[in-house]
């Protein structure tokens, strides 16, 4: 059988919730969340994670009464699809947790269809994000249509012919845009971020492979929300291997504050990757330097060819106070 360790966390958006963690088994017969700490036995694993949270949201303090769960309000609806409904033709592309498709839904409306790898987060707390995801509707954020809320998890959205904002720029049309070009996607990113704050809503992931382009250098917001449910231990833990250090601000990397602040500094990161056609951020660094740099007051300097005046709406995005 598989081992995993919850946790009780609270944070501003969920409230009281539960993160789990998995613990993966050695070959040995040890166990370790993260591979930079790996134990013997179970109690040394739990008596670790006593003493510090080590990446984790929390260290253990009590363990927890055993109650029956609330499962009121996680009934399928309306948005939930057959998934023979949906018909995948060809793959877009992929990263650590999901693929997305072009396909057809009903046989003659285009989508895109998000599958997330089985694991990666749990049907619950998909299906009750999914509940907000459909309340956000801007015409800068990508409209979410239907879901298949069993695993494997496909969630159904309009599709943009143009793909990521990361590949357009470095491979498609978007090497040729002139700045003016770029500052009017940054423009239209920003809507739709001011719309998503106005709803007391979060992001926690903004970066250009989660905006969609479409015909006529159309910009919209996608995957908002979904990073905070994923499960995977090399994210959850926050400096693990797949976790987007690099656009994620210090206080959210640190100690999981995550709030409108936090998505502005990574709006901060995008503005770079537009300006440098999709250049990965702080080139030459790798994640842990990142950290520990930017703690010290680090800040990228004004790429080639960027405007002083544009560089100075980065710094004022990557202040150390989130407050400012």
């Amino acid at each position: 059988g598989a081992y995993s360790l919850s946790i009780r966390d609270w944070d501003d958006m969920k409230g009281d919730h539960v993160k789990h963690y998995k613990i993966r088994k050695l070959d040995n017969g040890g166990y370790y969340i993260t591979t930079r700490a790996q134990f013997e036995t179970l109690q040394q694993l739990v008596q670790h994670y006593s003493e510090k949270a080590d990446g984790l949201c929390f260290n253990l303090t009590v363990i927890a009464t055993n109650n029956t769960p609330q499962t009121v309000g996680l009934a399928k609806d309306a948005w939930e699809v057959a998934r023979d409904s949906l018909f995948l033709e060809q793959k877009l592309g992929q990263g650590c947790f999901a693929e997305v498709w072009r396909g057809t839904w009903n046989g003659n409306t285009k989508v895109a269809i998000k599958t997330l790898k089985p694991g990666t987060m749990s049907p619950e707390s998909f299906l009750e994000e999914a509940q907000i995801m459909k309340k956000l509707k801007h015409d800068k954020l990508v409209q979410l249509y239907a879901v298949v809320s069993e695993e494997p998890i496909y969630i159904v959205t309009e599709y943009m012919s143009k793909g990521s904002l990361l590949d357009f720029l470095k491979d498609g049309e978007g090497r040729a845009l002139k700045l003016p070009n770029l500052v009017d996607m940054a423009a239209q990113v920003a809507a739709g971020m001011a719309y998503i704050e106005r709803m007391n809503y979060i992001h926690r992931d903004l970066r250009s492979a989660n905006i969609l382009v479409g015909n006529g250098l159309i910009c919209k917001i996608a995957d908002f929300g979904l990073a905070r449910l994923i499960e995977d231990n090399e994210y959850t833990a926050r400096q693990g291997a797949k976790f987007p250090i690099k656009w994620t601000a210090p206080e959210a990397a640190l100690y999981g504050r995550f709030t409108i602040k936090s998505d502005v500094w990574s709006f901060g990161i995008l503005l770079t990757e537009l300006v440098t056609k999709g250049r990965v951020p702080y080139p030459g660094m790798n994640n842990r330097e990142v950290l520990e740099q930017v703690e010290r007051g680090y800040r990228m300097p004004c790429p080639q060819d960027c405007p002083i005046s544009l560089h100075e709406l980065m710094i004022h995005c990557w202040k150390k106070d989130p407050e400012e």
